[in-house]
């Protein structure tokens, strides 16, 4: 019962941000650590409490997380941060505290209208780019991989530096770790992408695996694209 109670009070806190991030951003503009925190963080609670469902959101690829100095911004991602924001609402535990801002329920009427007016969302996953079938070859995997990698940077603004791991996440029932390690070193030695070592915000022991190891070398964390 404990358990349980906790999974839902970390859902209530997870869709309450979501919601937060939407109605602030819409799932168009940045919003600060600041302004949301103005919005979800309750009497006797801190924003550094959140941080943890933050770190899973954004694993998750439901918000994006960036840094311009001292300023720390997130914004909420579509279609995967709205779908789960609908799940978190949709869940028929779910329900808010007695006494809820005006900001709510204005979220809610926006996220209905939006729902209502819009039968497809503007964005599309990378993974959605592409089919599921096995991919067979290295030709196949370095157009796959430059297809994502395009996809990827343009929708998160990666400025040309992707996280390795997002790349591998992205097509990885499509190809096996070995293979898929394999494949992009060999896209190094090709000249078509650089793999760059570099510490990634948030940079948990996941996202490490799922990062690439050279052997004699250091842990490459970052594609750049060369061609």
């Amino acid at each position: 019962m404990a358990s349980k109670k906790q999974a839902l009070q970390g859902t209530y806190a997870q869709t309450r941000l979501l919601l937060a991030l939407w109605d602030l951003g819409a799932g168009e503009q940045k919003v600060t650590k600041g302004q949301l925190g103005k919005r979800i963080v309750s009497k006797g609670q801190r924003m550094t409490d959140y941080q943890q469902i933050i770190e899973h959101l954004e694993a998750d690829g439901a918000i994006t997380t960036t840094k311009k100095g001292a300023t720390v911004s997130y914004t909420i991602t579509t279609p995967v941060g709205i779908n789960i924001l609908r799940n978190g609402l949709s869940n028929k535990e779910f329900k808010f505290d007695k006494n809820v801002g005006a900001w709510v329920a204005n979220a809610l009427l926006l996220l209905l209208r939006q729902s209502d007016s819009a039968p497809s969302t503007p964005e599309i996953k990378a993974s959605e780019s592409t089919n599921s079938k096995l991919i067979a070859s290295y030709e196949e995997f370095k157009s796959v991989l430059l297809e994502v990698y395009s996809l990827l940077d343009n929708q998160y603004n990666f400025d040309n530096l992707v996280p390795i791991y997002r790349l591998r996440r992205e097509i990885a029932k499509r190809v096996e770790r070995g293979k898929f390690n394999q494949w992009l070193v060999e896209m190094q030695a090709d000249d078509i992408l650089q793999l760059i070592s570099g510490e990634i915000p948030d940079f948990t022991t996941d996202k490490q695996e799922d990062s690439i190891l050279i052997p004699g070398t250091q842990l490459r964390s970052y594609a750049k694209r060369l061609v």
